[in-house]
């Protein structure tokens, strides 16, 4: 049941990745290009997700199991500190240069674009340099 609950939200998230346009480079470079161009269509779909974000999460913290049984996992820290804002740089970075984030990426390689390609492979080699990084460290 786990799997199939799994895959329904997994398809669920790439159709609406799909229908607002997250998955389509050139309109989220659009939406980065406040000094261009500017798109702000997808700052709605970003907004209507924060907004069903924080009821999820509201409801969750006041769980101690999901519907399904499994115990929540919600993060425990709070704090910002010098590697929280290194990552969100990159991450940021990375969508303006690619136009992609790990989602979109995903949808798009599954649809044959070649720039989704090129992104999940420096996608993965990154987080493989990252892991090898933290082994290293510890």
């Amino acid at each position: 049941m786990a799997a199939f609950t799994s895959l329904l939200a997994g398809l669920v998230f790439g159709l609406g990745l799909l229908v607002s346009g997250m998955a389509n480079p050139a309109k989220v470079l659009g939406f980065l290009d406040v000094g261009g161009a500017w798109d702000p269509s997808l700052a709605f779909v970003m907004g209507g997700a924060i907004g069903v974000g924080a009821v999820a999460f509201a409801v969750a913290r006041k769980r101690t199991h999901s519907l399904l049984g499994a115990a929540m996992k919600l993060p425990a820290s709070r704090e910002i500190d010098r590697r929280l804002l290194a990552g969100s740089a990159l991450f940021g970075i990375g969508w303006g240069v690619a136009g992609f984030c790990p989602g979109p990426g995903l949808v798009a390689l599954g649809m044959g674009e070649a720039k989704a390609l090129v992104f999940v492979l420096a996608m993965v080699a990154g987080m493989g340099i990252f892991e090898w990084i933290e082994r290293r460290a510890a």
